[in-house]
């Protein structure tokens, strides 16, 4: 098998969100095909790339398997079946430390943050933590305890922050989305620096539990992404907030999906959500 071997004219690593779970959906290609090739292709960049802070790859491959299962027993498949997805060290996935970048932090994580456990229900292969500046707070990534996270379109240039390590992942390839945060830019300005499509989302749209909140009122979750259609296939599995979260936005009125292949301005007042704060603060 090769990478290319699913894909016409591209290669499986960029395939996207969508291309990916179109193949495993249609049974070209398995969940655990796909997270074998992303740890070969994650073992055979990450070297010069250093994107993860944590591969977690039997984690992964069993994952896979257990939805492969799931598939051929006939269930359901969530939007995001089989699809590897990283993580940004600033989020709890159960068993491994949150680093927050660092070396300090040490606590292993009891269970999955929020965003991790919408991420699974959806059916998305989580395979390791990407790199971050020590607690998110400079725009590129570079730690002492980590070391720095390189730009796969040049490797002597940034890959801007904090997100930087899941900016890496997404535009070498090795995994067709990955979570950050943005406080300041740090999901922006990666995606800037490394041609990838994110955005910062308003408060309350994804949860920050088991934190009342990210970085108190300034951060927000969010993926990155090779394309529009690939962050509103997300933003769409992990939308929603829990009664821990200090801000609750609106539901929506239609998905992230259906809303990015509208035509632009089309019925923007019935898509528009304004925040609304569980506390006396100003969203």
């Amino acid at each position: 098998m090769t990478e290319r071997e699913f894909t016409p004219g591209g290669e499986l690593a960029f395939a996207g969100v969508a291309g990916q779970a179109a193949l495993i959906r249609s049974g070209a290609l398995s969940a655990r095909e796909l997270t074998e090739t992303t740890l070969r292709r994650i073992e055979r960049l990450d070297s010069t790339l250093n994107a993860f802070v944590r591969v977690l790859a039997d984690e992964a491959l069993d994952e896979a398997t257990r939805l492969d299962q799931r598939q051929a027993d006939g269930k359901t498949l969530g939007p995001l079946h089989g699809v590897p997805i990283a993580i940004k060290d600033e989020n709890d996935v159960a068993g491994t430390p949150t680093t927050y970048g660092g070396a300090a932090a040490t606590r292993i994580a009891s269970a999955d943050s929020e965003v991790v456990r919408r991420l699974r229900e959806a059916g998305a292969v989580i395979v390791g933590k990407t790199t971050m500046p020590e607690f998110g707070i400079w725009p590129f990534t570079e730690t002492a305890a980590n070391g720095y996270t390189r730009n796969p379109w040049d490797t002597g240039i940034s890959t801007g922050g904090s997100s930087g390590g899941s900016a890496s992942a997404v535009a070498s390839g090795m995994v067709a989305a990955a979570i950050g945060g943005d406080g300041g830019g740090s999901i922006r300005l990666p995606s800037a620096f490394c041609g990838l499509f994110g955005l910062k989302p308003q408060r309350g749209r994804v949860s920050t539990a088991p934190n009342r909140n990210l970085w108190r009122a300034l951060g927000t979750l969010g993926p990155l992404t090779r394309s529009v259609e690939d962050s509103a296939l997300v933003y769409d599995a992990i939308t929603g907030t829990t009664e821990i979260d200090d801000y609750t936005a609106e539901t929506l009125r239609t998905s992230f999906a259906d809303a990015a292949v509208s035509a632009p301005g089309a019925s923007v007042r019935q898509r528009r959500s304004l925040p609304r704060c569980s506390r006396s603060q100003r969203c």
